[in-house]
C-alpha cells in the first residue's frame, strides 16, 4: 500500500452524546459521592476516533447510527464540523442516540456507563449497504460499542478488498469470535488485553506475553497501551517498548481513541509503524492533558509538536 498525505479513513462504529461529571474520587459501590460539574460532549468511540483521524489528516468517512432525539443534529453536525462524511450515518426513528455517562475523579481517572441507543440497531445488513465506502478505503478502523456481527461484517468486507484494518477492542469482551483477531492491527490497553488473553497485564513482560498471545489468535500486529509507561508493540515477531510522553492527566476518557485514530492515520502517512505509534502516544498524551472527548483531541502539528520536542 503506498503512503499518502491524505489517507482514506472509514470509522465503523458507535456515536455518542457523553454526559462527563467530574467528583474528587470515583463512588465505590453503593457510595454517593457530591460531584462538582457536568457538562455534555459529543463522543462514542466511533466518532472519536474519526475526528481523530480527520484532525490527524485523514480523509475520514463514518458508518453509524443516532437516534430520533435532540441529541441526534448536535452529534451528527459535530461529525460534519470536523469535514467527517455522514452520508453513512443513519437515523433510527425508534430509539434514542447513544448516550455515555462518564465519572472522572481529580486524578483524570474514570468510569464510564454506555447506553447504546441506535449504535445497537447497527447490524450486518446495515455494514453491507456502505460496502463501497469500506472498498475504497485505505484503512477501515473499528471498536466494539457497535453489534460484534457488524464489526466482523466491516472486517470481512475491508479484508476481501485488501483495505488495511486496525482494531480498538473496547470495551473488553470476555468472549469474543476468533475472527475478530484476524485484523491487521490490534490496540487493546493493558486491562482490555488482560481480559481477552485472561493473563494479568502489570508489567512490560506480561505486556510481551499478552501481545504475543493475541498475535497467535490473528492479529498481524498488537499494540498494548500501557498509560505512562508507553505502548508496547509487537510487530515482525519483534517487542518494542514505545515510550509515553509524559503529562499531567485531566481527562483519560478519549486518550485511547485519539491514539487509534491518529495511529491508523500516521502508519499511512510514513509507513513506519513504530514511528507511527510514537506519534500516536503524543497524540494521546495531548488528549489526556485536556477535558472533553472530542473537544480535547489535537491537531495534525499539535501533535507534531509535541513529538519533535523529545
Amino acid at each position: 500500500m503506498s503512503q499518502t498525505e491524505s489517507p482514506k479513513i472509514v470509522v465503523l462504529g458507535s456515536i455518542n452524546m457523553d454526559l462527563v461529571v467530574r467528583c474528587t474520587e470515583l463512588p465505590a459501590a453503593g457510595e454517593t459521592v457530591l460531584a462538582e460539574t457536568s457538562m455534555e460532549f459529543c463522543g462514542g468511540k466511533g466518532a472519536n476516533q474519526a475526528v481523530a483521524a480527520s484532525l490527524s489528516g485523514g480523509d475520514v468517512s463514518m458508518i453509524g447510527a443516532v437516534g430520533n432525539d435532540a441529541f441526534a443534529d448536535r452529534l451528527r453536525g459535530n461529525l460534519q464540523q470536523h469535514d467527517i462524511n455522514c452520508q453513512s450515518i443513519l437515523q433510527r426513528q425508534d430509539f434514542p442516540s447513544g448516550l455515555a455517562v462518564i465519572s472522572v475523579d481529580q486524578h483524570g481517572q474514570n468510569s464510564i456507563m454506555v447506553v447504546s441507543g441506535a449504535n445497537g440497531t447497527i447490524a450486518p445488513e446495515t455494514v453491507q449497504s456502505a460496502a463501497s465506502t469500506i472498498q475504497q478505503a485505505d484503512v477501515l478502523l473499528v471498536q466494539l460499542e457497535i453489534p460484534v456481527d457488524a464489526v466482523l461484517a466491516g472486517i470481512q468486507i475491508a479484508k476481501q478488498a485488501g483495505v488495511r484494518v486496525l482494531l480498538d477492542p473496547a470495551p473488553a469482551m470476555e468472549q469474543i469470535p476468533n475472527d475478530l483477531f484476524a485484523v491487521d492491527l490490534l490496540c487493546p490497553n493493558e486491562s482490555e488485553a488482560a481480559m481477552l488473553t485472561d493473563h494479568a497485564v502489570q508489567s512490560i513482560d506480561d505486556a510481551v506475553t499478552a501481545a504475543k498471545l493475541l498475535h497467535q489468535r490473528g492479529a498481524t500486529n498488537v499494540a498494548i497501551t500501557l498509560a505512562e509507561r508507553g505502548t508496547l508493540l509487537l510487530s515482525d515477531g519483534q517487542s518494542h517498548l514505545i515510550p509515553a510522553f509524559p503529562i499531567q492527566p485531566v481527562d483519560s476518557t478519549a486518550a485511547g481513541d485519539a491514539f487509534a485514530g491518529t495511529l491508523a492515520v500516521r502508519w499511512l502517512q510514513s509507513g513506519d509503524l513504530p514511528s507511527a505509534v510514537s506519534f500516536a502516544n503524543a497524540a494521546g498524551a495531548l488528549t489526556a492533558s485536556k477535558q472533553g472527548a472530542q473537544a480535547s483531541m489535537p491537531t495534525q502539528n499539535e501533535t507534531d509538536t509535541l513529538w519533535r520536542s523529545r
